[in-house]
């Protein structure tokens, strides 16, 4: 794998998670206010809609976090050019790009079509790593 689009993809991806975490938190911040988010939060805050679709938008790209950093690792340790992993990888960082403001933006079915690309990215990572 060539160093530098590892690099770029890590950092892509490390961005992503920051845009996310970002959006959350402003999103929470906007939903419940200062007195909450300052305070000892030993209540449960209840966010607003768009709060809660960050949340969970954020939530569901860690679930796939551990799947992308291992298949990236996992390809780096080969030493590999594999074009199916590379092309897996982009996938799945521009699938995972989409998602959040399709998922903010609450129009059904739109988050999905994002989700299926960024898990087949996955899938073809896979695929690179134990077949070729």
């Amino acid at each position: 794998m060539s160093a530098g689009f590892a690099s770029l993809a890590l950092a892509g991806f490390a961005f992503l998670v920051l845009v996310h975490i970002g959006a959350q938190s402003m999103l929470l911040k906007a939903s419940v206010g200062n007195d909450w988010t300052l305070g000892s939060r030993d209540h449960p805050a209840l966010p607003g809609p768009l709060a809660g679709r960050a949340e969970r938008a954020l939530r569901n790209l860690l679930e796939t976090a551990p799947a992308f950093l291992a298949l990236m690792l996992a390809w780096q340790w080969s030493g590999r050019e594999v074009p199916v992993a590379m092309l897996g990888a982009s996938l799945y960082l521009g699938g995972r790009a989409a998602y959040l403001p399709a998922y903010l933006s609450g129009l059904r079915y739109l988050r999905t079509p994002f989700w299926l690309v960024a898990s087949l990215g996955l899938a073809l990572m896979l695929i690179g790593v134990l077949f070729t």
